[in-house]
C-alpha cells in the first residue's frame, strides 16, 4: 500500500529569495507544492532538502533549467486530488468534473482560498520579495491568522485542514 502525504505545504512566488521562516514553516511536512515564479534553481534544491516537491514554472521562470518544470501538475494525497498550476486565470479544465479537490495556484502575491463547486483554490500568496506595496504574510511579524481562517473544509471522502505558519499555507489531508 502507497503511503501518500498527509501534510502538505504551500508555498508560491518566490522569485529567488527563500526565506527562513518559510523553511521553517514547511519543516516536517510530507509534500511541498510550489505554485512557480520560482527565480532559482536553489530555491527547489533547499526545499528538497525538507521534503519531495512538485512545482510548475511561472511567469518568471524562463531561464533554461526552469524549461524542465511543467506548467501545471498533480499532487496526490490519497482521497484528496491537487491541481496545481501559476496562474488560475489560465485553468483550462473543470476541476470538479476532473476530480480534483483542491487547486493550488499562485501570481497574485495574495493569499486568496475560496470554494466553488466543492473544490478549494488556494493561493498561498507571494514568500519572495515584496512587490506591489503588498504584505507578505508572516516575516517577523509571525503567522497571520486572520487572513487565514482555520477549519475543515468537506470534501467528499476528505477533510482538509489549513494553517498558516510563515510565508506558507500547509494543508493536512485526513482521511474520515
Amino acid at each position: 500500500m502507497r503511503n501518500h502525504p498527509k501534510r502538505i505545504g504551500l508555498i508560491s512566488d518566490t522569485h529567488g529569495l527563500l526565506r527562513e521562516e518559510a523553511l521553517r514553516a514547511l519543516r516536517g511536512l510530507e509534500l511541498i507544492v510550489h505554485a512557480g515564479d520560482v527565480g532559482r534553481p536553489e530555491i527547489l534544491e533547499a526545499l528538497r532538502k525538507l521534503a519531495p516537491v512538485i512545482a510548475v514554472r511561472g511567469n518568471v521562470d524562463t531561464a533554461e533549467w526552469a524549461q524542465a518544470l511543467p506548467v501545471a501538475a498533480v499532487a496526490d494525497a490519497g482521497a484528496v486530488k491537487i491541481y496545481v498550476l501559476h496562474d488560475v486565470k489560465t485553468l483550462d479544465l473543470n476541476p470538479a468534473a476532473a476530480g480534483f479537490h483542491v487547486v493550488v495556484s499562485g501570481h497574485s502575491h495574495k493569499f486568496e482560498r475560496s470554494e466553488r463547486s466543492g473544490v478549494l483554490y488556494i493561493n498561498p500568496g507571494s514568500a519572495g520579495p515584496r512587490r506591489f506595496a503588498i504584505a507578505d504574510y508572516g516575516g517577523a511579524a509571525g503567522p497571520r491568522e486572520d487572513a487565514v481562517g482555520l477549519g475543515v473544509c468537506g470534501l467528499g471522502e476528505a477533510g482538509l485542514r489549513m494553517s498558516r505558519e510563515g510565508n506558507c499555507v500547509s494543508i493536512c489531508a485526513q482521511l474520515r
